[in-house]
């Protein structure tokens, strides 16, 4: 069905007339005849009746009037929908539990006429790449190991987020009690990591953390989940964990958990903003603004950082 009859019959309907209709929608007084003749072939009734003094709806029109009107809503709708800064912006944060989430909570309590549709891929950096390059995604945060000149045509990154790692031990742990730790002591203590997958950006941030100083990162071990780790974690002298600064972790308070800002130099884990250069949508930019506000980068004496970070 044509819309733009549909549109036509609903004006004709408001005015009574087909050449003030005509004048509403700023078109001639014929093309106004020519679309409602469509619409009524189309529909095999008549709609008005054609008088002196003006068009008046004729059982079927009244009939298809409300309907039509309903059809003008859904369209202005459907429009609406992926217009650019009418729909929400689609950003894939990979985890609820870590950085990317947290800044994109306070992106929404510094925008919160801003809709968000906040989604979890649970990808690598590839796969969620080639979800923002099929616009399945507005937006995705992740380490970018891989050159600019590299990138998919249209990809574009940013460098948002500068993570900070902490130790997460237990109380019965021999560095539970220390106000800070260094890469160089975590050396001498097993870093728990089950099920970290091979041949992602952060497998390899830790295969190098792990040769750069030392450590000892173990994989082994079934899944459970985060709350299962925890326990684990709480209940040994040996056991420990890395974690991002601004990962959110819930436990009890019997679990008496420690988290020790790793320093001199502290690690950092590198994410990015990825997008598409030619996505009109408004947020983004007003969210690429406000990650660069919010930015704090270290001195370079002070921090490390993996051989592929420029």
């Amino acid at each position: 069905m044509d819309l733009d009859a549909v549109r036509t019959f609903v004006a004709v309907a408001d005015a009574g007339q087909f050449q003030d209709a005509a004048t509403a929608l700023s078109i001639t007084q014929q093309a106004v005849s020519k679309r409602i003749a469509v619409l009524e072939k189309d529909l095999q009734v008549r709609l008005f009746n054609r008088t002196a003094r003006g068009a008046h709806l004729t059982i079927d029109g009244q009939t298809f009037l409300p309907h039509a009107r309903e059809l003008l809503r859904v369209e202005a709708r459907a429009d609406a929908s992926v217009r650019p800064g009418r729909r929400a912006l689609r950003v894939d944060v990979h985890s609820r539990r870590i950085a990317p989430a947290v800044l994109l909570q306070d992106f929404h309590r510094a925008h919160p006429r801003i809709e968000l549709d906040v989604v979890t891929l649970d990808a690598d950096v590839h796969a969620a790449m080639a979800a923002v390059e099929a616009g399945a995604v507005d937006a995705t945060f992740h380490a970018v190991p891989v050159p600019a000149r590299h990138l998919p045509d249209g990809i574009r990154t940013a460098r948002v987020i500068d993570e900070h790692h902490e130790l997460l031990v237990g109380p019965r742990h021999a560095l539970a009690n220390a106000r800070v730790v260094t890469p160089g002591q975590l050396a001498a203590h097993r870093i728990w990591m089950p099920g970290m997958a091979l041949g992602t950006e952060w497998a390899d941030y830790y295969d190098e953390l792990a040769a750069a100083f030392g450590l000892t990162i173990d994989l082994v071990g079934p899944v459970f989940g985060n709350e299962a780790l925890l326990a684990e974690i709480a209940d040994s002298a040996q056991l420990a964990t890395l974690a991002g600064e601004r990962t959110r972790y819930l436990w009890p308070d019997s679990y008496d958990l420690r988290r020790i800002p790793v320093r001199h130099p502290a690690p950092i884990y590198p994410m990015s903003l990825i997008w598409r250069d030619d996505n009109p949508h408004p947020a983004l930019a007003a969210l690429r603004d406000h990650l660069d506000s919010r930015r704090v980068r270290a001195p370079d004496a002070e921090v490390w950082l993996p051989t592929w970070v420029s």
